[in-house]
């Protein structure tokens, strides 16, 4: 027993009032293991949905972010303290020194602020797809500084927390999965509007991601100067692949009237030649 003892307060590194002994690093090394164990504990709770039905993926890992961050800030505070080193008083001693840090790394700040911002709010989750700056992404993990997200080239993202929450951004999975969309096109004046009309929702419900329980909707536009200008609306749950679905479905419009000898006109302009 004594030999543990003598064992345990070999001292390792002397300096000063500083003394870091055998008992000091392993103090440090439960503190990291009983905080590890404890962040287990807390992910696997909250990802057990039989628990907590009310929680989705996205809340449960947005909570899950909150206590992670408190509790290392607790750890690492706690492993100041036990190595010598009081808080309190390297706070106030650095103040200077962090008003000068804050303001070189104000940005960093900002992204920060607006990490925990999108954390507590939730206003964006883990699997949303948003359209930031033109464009798609599919949200995979915000952080406390930058989220990360996949784009439909399956390129991964880093984005700014502060891009997010100070510029417009829309999120198409903030209240439905299900949303509308829609493919404009122009026709010639000399087309029959109904059959049109009939031939654009064919195309669309031949389409397997298309929902037809809300049915397709075809709007006749504008009168333009060169082609009656319609717009196709539908409804699809396919948001991330909505490019290639309206690809597809141009396809099959382009088909369609050829077979019904619809014709899509190019801009077309009427020169008046006048003799002097």
């Amino acid at each position: 027993m004594e030999n543990i003892q003598q064992f345990l307060e070999f001292e390792l590194l002397h300096s000063g009032t500083y003394v870091i002994s055998v008992f000091t690093i392993v103090r440090i090394l439960l503190i990291i293991i009983i905080s590890s164990i404890l962040l287990w504990v807390i992910r696997k709770t909250l990802m057990r949905k039989n628990i907590f039905q009310s929680l989705d993926t996205g809340t449960a890992y947005a909570i899950y972010q909150i206590v992670k961050y408190f509790i290392w800030v607790i750890a690492f505070g706690l492993i100041l303290e036990t190595i010598g080193i009081r808080v309190t008083v390297l706070i106030a001693g650095s103040a200077a020194l962090l008003v000068g840090v804050g303001l070189g790394l104000q940005q960093t700040f900002n992204d920060v602020i607006s990490g925990v911002i999108l954390l507590s709010e939730r206003s964006i989750k883990i699997d949303d797809i948003l359209e930031i700056d033109g464009d798609i992404v599919k949200i995979q993990d915000i952080g406390l500084r930058t989220s990360k997200g996949l784009n439909r080239d399956q390129i991964s993202i880093i984005i700014p927390n502060s891009l997010i929450t100070t510029n417009k951004v829309i999120n198409w999975s903030h209240q439905t999965k299900h949303n509308r969309f829609r493919i404009s096109i122009g026709v010639s004046y000399e087309s029959d509007v109904d059959l049109v009309t009939e031939v654009l929702k064919k195309c669309a419900l031949e389409n397997e991601h298309v929902d037809k329980r809300d049915g397709v909707e075809v709007q006749l536009l504008d009168f333009a100067d060169s082609s009656l200008n319609f717009q196709l609306l539908f409804y699809s749950d396919e948001i991330f692949r909505i490019e290639k679905i309206k690809s597809d479905i141009r396809k099959v419009i382009v088909r369609k009237f050829h077979e019904n000898n619809i014709i899509i006109p190019f801009p077309q302009r009427d020169l008046h030649i006048k003799k002097s």
